[in-house]
């Protein structure tokens, strides 16, 4: 079923308006009509009474007591005045003269002028005395000789209104008339800005923009040129940690990171800009919103990629190892060789002093690092480590001050992330320079502290300031495909309320780290 337009509706509302208008005011009009008129016809009723008692011939025929001229003179009178009734009485009362006899007026008082409004009859009668103003046989001056009574009709009100309708239509039609043309001005203007579309047709573009963007697994934010958020989505709202009030709100005013916040404003530009946000790793895309060569303002996408991050993170935990074991592998092969040679020369005293000389080499570090590091996971971290280390011939050390005893497991978690990157983030520092990186892991009070060394070329204050910036990397690969690893430790660190720093000296680059403990943790540790 189509409906009308908004033209039309506009019209017909109009119309409605007008109508109601009308008969709100007809009511009133008629009040006032009915008020006016029978003031109107009051007067004019006993002016006519006035102006026929007032005449010579029917004075001096009422004082004479004949009614010789009254009849003609009374008729002349009416029919000249327009009055529907005149009934002419003397002095003792009787009717001398009536003009229509069915009419009964009433007299009044004896010496007053009175006018009478009868509703059943719809009526409006004067009486008025007649006195002897000349010199008679019968009265003398002034005496009170007769009563001229006189009747005028006045309309009913229903026939007040018909008469008053061709007026009312006027004022009706040309209403709808002005109200067509307005709403023609209006239904363009909203056309125009509405891009051509109907009420109906609006709701329903409405109602899909908000299933759609609801319903999307990416967050999207819309900022116009002021500053203010006018789109924001649920999955927006859940990664931002946005209030649910926040549409409408200056950006500025939500206590976001000074990046984000100037990404979603359009400050900065951002394409695929990585961002640590409520414990997450988040992925943000600006562009302009621009419509028809005008620019609106900025829409945001805001992409989850946490589980992405710790699922490359384990990847390359799997390829570390997996690099370890192939060149453990070629290694092994390699010493086979030798005790194979060594064996077929039938030199057995320099098997004895190799095979020895080898054991006591690979057993060192990993007898270190069980020795110092009682928790399980994150000796096994580090003996994996050492291996990778040797592969790519640098030389890691483990503070002989490091003591930790076994941890729980959600501390665990959060020690391996950090422990991880920061060894090889130093490694990746040191490259193939037969460099050195140190690890100093300690259990203490109330926090495990971590600290890690690197004698790599060391780092600028500047590098240093932006060195936990998410994205952020001085390695090959650029902000789009590195830079997470020191993001994380210090994302595990801050979600912990614990601590990270970086410093630099004399070509030496010194990261540390603090986790705190939770109660949580130290009452697990003692069970």
């Amino acid at each position: 079923m189509r409906t009308m337009s908004v033209a039309g509706q506009m019209l017909a509302l109009q119309l409605v308006a007008v109508l109601l208008a009308v008969l709100g005011v007809t009511p009133v009009l008629a009040v006032f009509e009915e008020r006016n008129l029978r003031e109107v016809e009051s007067r004019r009723a006993l002016a006519t009474a006035e102006t026929m008692a007032s005449t010579s011939v029917i004075q001096a025929g009422l004082a004479r007591g004949t009614d010789a001229g009254v009849a003609g003179e009374a008729e002349r009178t009416r029919s000249v005045s327009g009055a529907a009734a005149v009934v002419i009485r003397d002095g003792d009362g009787s009717i001398v003269y009536s003009s229509d006899p069915s009419v009964s007026l009433p007299t009044g008082g004896s010496g007053s002028s009175v006018a009478v409004v009868d509703d059943g009859t719809r009526l409006i009668s004067a009486s008025v005395p007649v006195v002897n103003a000349s010199v008679t046989d019968g009265a003398r001056i002034g005496a009170l000789v007769g009563r001229v009574s006189v009747a005028r009709e006045f309309p009913h009100p229903w026939q007040r209104i018909g008469a008053l309708a061709p007026a009312l239509l006027t004022y009706v039609l040309v209403g709808a008339g002005v109200g067509l043309a307005g709403s023609l001005l209006i239904s363009r203007r909203i056309k125009r800005v509405t891009f051509g579309l109907e009420p109906q047709e609006i709701r329903g573009l409405v109602e899909h923009r908000e299933a759609m963007l609801h319903g999307l697994r990416e967050g999207v934010v819309g900022v116009d040129l002021r500053g203010r958020l006018t789109v924001v989505n649920d999955e927006a709202r859940r990664l931002l940690d946005l209030p649910a009030t926040s549409e409408g709100r200056a950006v500025d005013d939500l206590g976001l990171d000074p990046v984000l916040a100037d990404a979603l404003c359009g400050r900065i530009e951002a394409d695929d800009r990585p961002l640590a946000r409520s414990g997450r790793m988040l992925v943000l895309n600006q562009l302009p919103a621009v419509h028809e060569g005008r620019q609106l303002g900025w829409v945001s996408t805001v992409r989850d990629r946490t589980e992405q991050v710790e699922l490359g993170r384990q990847v390359s935990v799997w390829r570390d190892a997996t690099d370890v074991l192939r060149a453990q592998a070629h290694e092994f092969s390699n010493r086979m060789h030798t005790v194979a040679g060594l064996v077929e020369l039938g030199e057995y005293d320099d098997l004895a002093a190799y095979l020895s000389a080898q054991r006591k080499s690979r057993s060192a570090w990993s007898d270190l690092v069980l020795r110092c590091v009682r928790d399980r996971p994150l000796a096994a971290l580090l003996i994996a480590k050492g291996s990778q280390a040797t592969e790519r011939e640098l030389r890691l050390e483990l503070d002989p001050a490091s003591d930790l005893d076994p941890l729980p497991a959600d501390l665990v978690d959060d020690l391996l992330t950090v422990v991880g990157n920061l060894l090889d983030n130093a490694m990746d520092a040191v490259g193939h320079t037969r460099g050195r990186v140190s690890l100093l892991v300690v259990g203490e009070d109330d926090q495990v502290r971590v600290r890690v060394d690197d004698d790599g070329h060391g780092a600028d204050p500047e590098t240093l300031a932006r060195v936990f910036d998410s994205g952020f990397s001085t390695k090959d690969g650029g902000e789009r495909d590195r830079g997470w690893g020191l993001a994380l430790c210090r994302m595990a660190c801050e979600q912990r309320g614990g601590w990270i720093r970086a410093s630099s000296h004399e070509g030496t680059t010194s990261f540390e780290a603090g986790l705190p403990w939770t109660t949580t943790d130290r009452r697990t540790t003692r069970e």
